[in-house]
């Protein structure tokens, strides 16, 4: 059921961008050095990381194939 999916994928990014937001400092002098920060000095943080770019092209693919086969089977009334 590609619904829930898109309900854990949504929590996970919420979740982990929250994680990565505590973390990351937006200045154009020091972003480069907060992203390195997070790979490196927080705990479990390149994980993080990874989990929430992987889990955007996730959310997106589960969304396309949802609205697609709601389309495809004509479930969209």
């Amino acid at each position: 059921n590609f619904g829930s999916l898109l309900g854990i994928c949504l929590i996970m990014q919420i979740m982990t961008g929250l994680f990565l937001a505590m973390h990351y400092t937006s200045d154009t002098a020091t972003a480069f050095s907060s992203v390195a920060h997070i790979c490196r000095d927080v705990n479990y943080g390149w994980i993080i990381r990874y989990l929430h770019a992987n889990g955007a092209s996730m959310f997106f693919i589960c969304l396309y194939i949802h609205v697609g086969r709601g389309l495809y089977y004509g479930s969209y009334a």
